[in-house]
C-alpha cells in the first residue's frame, strides 16, 4: 500500500518501503521528469537526517539542476568539479563522510556535512546524470544507503522514458 510518508525501524526496512513506494509511483507514469520529481520528494520527506535530495542531469559539458527536494541549489556543475562532477567523470558513486575534506567541494548549502552521489545510468550504461543527497550530519551515509538507493535508481531508469535535454 502506498504511503507518501512512512517510518522504518531499520535501514533494510527503510529501503524496502522506499522501493515499494517508488514502484507504485512509477507504475502509472513513464515521463522521466515527473518520475524523478516524485522520487526526489519521496526520498526527501522520508530519509532521516538529510537536507537535500535531487538530480543533476548531464547536458553537454556540465550537469544541470533537475528535480529536487530542499533549498535552492547550484544550477550548473562542470564535469569533474565537485562531488557530482567527479561522480560523472569517474562513473562511480561518491560517498563523502566529510565534505570539507573533499578538494573542490561545491557548497550550495553551508549546512551540508556529508554527501552521497550516485551516477544515474541508462539501461545501456550511458550516464544520464546523478542522484545527489546531502546531510547536515558527518558520515551520515553508508554502503547500505548506496546499495538501497542504487536499487531505487534502477527502478527509475527502467520505469521512465529518458530524453533529458
Amino acid at each position: 500500500m502506498f504511503k507518501v510518508q512512512f517510518s522504518a525501524a531499520t535501514t533494510e526496512e527503510f529501503y524496502a518501503k522506499l522501493k515499494e513506494n517508488a514502484t507504485i509511483l512509477l507504475c502509472a507514469e513513464r515521463d522521466w521528469l515527473a518520475n524523478s520529481s516524485n522520487l526526489a520528494a519521496l526520498i526527501g520527506i522520508n530519509m532521516p537526517q538529510i537536507n537535500w535530495a535531487g538530480f543533476y542531469l548531464l547536458h553537454e559539458d556540465h550537469l544541470r539542476l533537475g528535480p529536487f527536494w530542499g533549498l535552492p541549489a547550484c544550477t550548473r556543475i562542470l564535469l569533474g568539479q565537485g562531488v557530482c562532477g567527479t561522480a560523472v567523470v569517474s562513473g562511480e558513486p561518491q560517498l563523502i563522510d566529510d565534505v570539507t575534506l573533499f578538494e573542490g567541494h561545491i557548497a550550495c548549502d553551508a549546512a551540508t556535512k556529508s554527501e552521497l552521489v550516485i551516477p544515474l545510468k541508462s539501461c545501456q550504461g550511458r550516464i544520464l546524470g546523478v542522484l545527489d543527497i546531502d546531510s547536515p550530519s558527518l558520515a551520515r551515509f553508508t554502503k547500505d544507503d548506496l546499495f538501497g538507493l542504487t536499487g531505487v535508481l534502477d527502478l527509475l531508469v527502467a520505469g521512465s522514458d529518458w530524453e533529458p535535454s
